[in-house]
């Protein structure tokens, strides 16, 4: 798989007669190793390495229904009161990040309210922060460092 714009991480690889397979620690089990895969499972470890959530507060692929469609976050992490504080939308490092990446996740938001939207490629990275005063979004330098 591509080199991202994360830390490398030694994640345990297998593979079947059809596929590679990434073992997620959080689903605890094999995933198909797709390119959006490669990226969620980096993003994962940055968030509990690097930035230290914990792991207990981060939700992979969490369904939603927005307009009568069933979706999926690809990555949602929790505050301690168990709402949605951040929301990261993954895609494969070969997509570029468009207005469409950032209109799918507003609209997730629409129904989660969480206060910080994340959009990676693996290669990209854009944070934005709720300002609900101004009804907008202000882009952040960095993810903050996750804090009780």
């Amino acid at each position: 798989m591509q080199p991202l714009n994360l830390p490398t991480y030694p994640f345990k690889l297998k593979s079947n007669e059809k596929h590679t397979l990434i073992f997620d620690e959080l689903r605890k089990k094999y995933m198909v190793l797709t390119p959006e895969e490669w990226v969620r499972q980096h993003f994962v470890q940055y968030l509990i390495q690097q930035k230290n959530y914990p792991a207990s507060l981060i939700g992979i692929e969490k369904q939603l229904t927005v307009n009568n469609l069933k979706k999926r976050t690809d990555i949602l992490i929790f505050n301690t009161n168990g709402k949605p504080d951040i929301i990261v939308e993954c895609k494969a490092p070969h997509i570029p990040i468009t207005q469409n990446t950032f209109d799918q996740i507003a609209r997730y938001n629409l129904k989660l309210n969480a206060s910080i939207l994340v959009v990676t490629n693996g290669l990209s990275h854009f944070f934005c922060k709720l300002d609900t005063k101004n009804e907008t979004y202000v882009f952040l330098r960095e993810l903050p460092d996750y804090k009780i």
